[in-house]
């Protein structure tokens, strides 16, 4: 069992501290809820393109990907206050990443504004995931789409993750599974396009490749276990 690291000594004045500066990362959130907070509110509906492929008419909305697309939110939550108590170095690599997801994003959403108008006007089934989607719905707008944020965070969990040599094999592969249900998820309940999922591919990619390329990719390409 993963040893759980103390932080009964901290306060907002010792951030600074080596122990918990690492923390510091954290405010990456208050960015990113203030960015979400303006892109939402100030960028008009009609000053966003529309997303979508014809893959999105072949998938057809089924709230029962709710559990995965709720799932998420827990994934998220659970990935950095585990590294944030078992792993320093761990959390430092996936809040970074995140943050990078995050400003490549929120770049694209104000440069690039987005929406998607896959949402069912009327649910095909009355139930209770159909109630809790039309309260996501109401909730959470349909702009500021591609690419897809929560499939991004899913790649930046899976990454850590799977170069986590203390995690079993096991546990990488549940993740896996439940990483491609999230993204399955995110286009059965019509949050997002394919295209949203496969546009945080590419940049998750190109993140990984900054990120990770020369200390982590590299030598294995070249047959080295470094």
């Amino acid at each position: 069992m993963a040893k759980i690291i103390d932080y009964s000594g901290f306060s907002l004045r010792r951030l600074n501290d080596p122990k918990f500066s690492h923390l510091k990362l954290l405010g990456g959130w208050i960015v990113y809820f203030l960015l979400y907070f303006l892109t939402e509110n100030l960028i008009p509906i009609e000053k966003c393109h529309p997303i979508h492929c014809r893959l999105d008419d072949l998938i057809p909305f089924n709230e029962f990907f709710l559990i995965f697309y709720c799932g998420w939110f827990f994934l998220v939550f659970g990935s950095l206050l585990y590294t944030m108590l078992t792993d320093v170095e761990n959390f430092k690599k996936l809040q970074i990443y995140i943050m990078c997801t995050q400003a490549i994003a929120m770049f694209i959403y104000i440069v690039y504004p987005s929406r998607q108008d896959l949402r069912p006007e009327i649910f095909p089934r009355e139930n209770i995931l159909t109630a809790l989607m039309a309260f996501i719905y109401r909730f959470d707008t349909n702009t500021g789409v591609c690419p897809s944020l929560h499939a991004a965070y899913s790649f930046a969990i899976l990454s850590v993750a799977w170069k986590d040599r203390n995690l079993k094999r096991i546990w990488k592969i549940l993740l896996t599974v439940f990483v491609v249900m999230i993204c399955l998820a995110v286009c059965f309940v019509k949050q997002h396009s394919a295209v949203d999922v496969f546009a945080a591919m590419i940049m998750c990619f190109f993140i990984e490749i900054v990120l990770y390329g020369k200390n982590y990719w590299l030598p294995r390409l070249r047959g080295k276990n470094a």
